[in-house]
């Protein structure tokens, strides 16, 4: 387990970030799941019930679902998987800023955290200029727009929304969103960047905020099968320009060559791939490059269960973690 960073309340004097980033620590655990994300449509309610009970079971104490803008409303979601679990915390990984207002958004989350209280997180992003498009916004500058967002989540409404507390944390793939993370939020959650990154990001927001990392999984016994699919998860991270150029930024190897086909070094620093120790030791390697928590993130489009039986056939490797 990588180093845990004690938080004082003296961090932070005007508010009480320090004490709900130190208890969002200690529920989170060092590793967690991203449920499987399907293209082809939900899962039955009761099969996604099912499915975060497993992972329960198996030993994760945190989950994370994602959001579709017009298609899955991530709360609502969380809310009923954690009205399924006895202790399973559950995040938003992420809850879009297109899909609701910001107040609307902020007192769903302090319905959550006052039902469920320890056991809710929220991540928020701006998404992407399509998703803006589907509900007739303009995408703007993504800095400027969850900036304003974020400060808008706190606006007084009537009544008043529930004043539980929550952690609030910003998906931030750059050094620009990292630090609006640091100065607007509890913490930040990057997804499928390199332990390079993670160790920037934890230079970037200090010791006294929560630093949750999405690391991309393709477990399996097969060497040349993982591999491959871990080069096509790779490949799609670095299609997007804003990735390819942070990676390149980062000296990673092989990161300025064609996108199109990443050689097997700069995979390996994108993809945790093989068998559960294997994976075990890349989230080894991010908490020790400063994560709190790590986010296993299985391939997009597996069918569910078996995804499902997957991630929980991991956890006996990540026991020492969890």
């Amino acid at each position: 387990m990588g180093d845990q960073v004690t938080v004082d309340s003296k961090d932070d004097p005007t508010s009480t970030r320090g004490p709900r980033v130190a208890a969002a620590r200690a529920a989170l655990g060092p590793v967690g799941v991203v449920l499987p994300v399907s293209f082809t449509g939900q899962p039955a309610v009761s099969a996604q019930r099912a499915a975060v009970v497993q992972l329960e079971q198996a030993g994760y104490r945190t989950a994370w679902t994602n959001e579709v803008v017009g298609g899955k409303d991530a709360l609502v979601h969380a809310s009923i998987l954690l009205g399924a679990t006895r202790h399973l915390v559950l995040g938003t990984s992420i809850a879009n800023i297109w899909a609701r207002s910001p107040q609307t958004l902020h007192a769903a989350a302090a319905q959550l955290a006052e039902a469920y209280p320890g056991r809710f997180v929220l991540g928020v992003g701006v998404g992407y200029p399509d998703q803006a498009a589907a509900v007739g916004r303009a995408y703007g500058s993504p800095l400027a727009t969850l900036r304003d967002h974020l400060g808008r989540m706190d606006a007084p409404t009537q009544p008043p929304a529930p004043e539980a507390p929550y952690p609030r944390i910003v998906a931030a793939n750059g050094p620009r969103m990292l630090a609006l993370a640091a100065e607007l939020s509890d913490g930040a959650l990057p997804a499928g960047m390199p332990e390079a990154y993670t160790a920037y990001a934890r230079k970037v927001l200090g010791p006294d905020r929560l630093l949750a990392v999405g690391l991309s999984v393709v477990p399996g016994d097969d060497p040349e099968q993982t591999r491959a699919a871990a080069r096509q998860m790779a490949t799609a991270l670095l299609s997007r320009p804003s990735y390819a150029a942070v990676a390149a930024k980062l000296g990673l190897p092989g990161a300025g060559a064609d996108p199109a086909a990443p050689d097997d070094a700069l995979v390996d620093a994108l993809v945790a791939h093989g068998g559960p120790d294997a994976i075990a030791a890349a989230a080894r390697r991010h908490l020790a490059a400063g994560a709190d928590h790590v986010l296993l993130l299985p391939q997009p489009g597996e069918e569910y269960a078996a995804a499902v039986d997957t991630l929980a056939a991991l956890a006996p490797a990540l026991a020492d973690l969890t």
